[in-house]
């Protein structure tokens, strides 16, 4: 038995909260996310405000095509379940699993990506802009600043992914890995609000 396998076997059940560092780190995160709760409240609110003045332009139910949007959501979605049986892999001390899973957790947010920067391209061609109208300033501040913490996501998951490499999975890296599956699902839920609010009512014109 190697040595490596011999440190994740001696692994408890929930490595992440095995110190008091790591539970700390998880503590502090959760505070992270209720800032960033109040911050994304208070754009869902701007963009509720401002979502009628179109100034002659597209409006929602003019621009939004749903089918795209859903696929997009779908692609969010199933990568906060591949997420999730990343952290149940490294339960299992399982690491080359763990990593597998977020390799494709990674994939699908890239696909996300490339949907909605597919989906702004067909905005703007159809005069849907930043500057075109308040209603266009708060849907690509609000959208585009989700878009940017999904940016950010990914960029974080490759440098767990080059840590993985290097450290392997112990009790001080165990916490960064479910850190940033806490992240992932509030990035998901909070897409789950805009689909609602942003796309279901904008479409239908409520």
């Amino acid at each position: 038995m190697s040595a490596n396998h011999a440190l994740h076997t001696e692994l408890p059940a929930e490595p992440e909260k095995a110190t008091l560092e790591g539970r700390n780190k998880i503590l502090a995160f959760w505070f992270f996310l209720g800032g960033e709760s109040v911050l994304f409240g208070s754009l869902f609110a701007t963009f509720i405000a401002l979502r009628d003045k179109a100034n002659g332009g597209p409006t929602g139910v003019e621009l939004f095509s749903l089918p795209l949007v859903a696929a997009a959501t779908m692609l969010l979605l199933t990568s906060s379940l591949t997420s999730v049986m990343s952290i149940l892999a490294m339960h299992k001390k399982n690491v080359s699993q763990m990593v597998f899973w977020l390799v494709i957790t990674a994939l699908l947010g890239l696909g996300f990506l490339g949907l909605e920067m597919y989906e702004f391209y067909e905005y703007v061609h159809e005069g849907h802009t930043l500057r075109s109208s308040a209603f266009g300033s708060a849907f690509y501040t609000l959208v585009g600043f989700h878009g940017a913490h999904v940016a950010f996501g990914l960029l974080w998951l490759f440098a767990l992914l080059a840590m993985t490499g290097k450290k392997g999975l112990t009790v001080v890296t165990a916490p960064k890995y479910f850190v940033f599956s806490l992240y992932w699902h509030f990035v998901d839920l909070v897409w789950v609000f805009i689909f609602t609010v942003v796309y279901l009512m904008g479409k239908v014109g409520v």
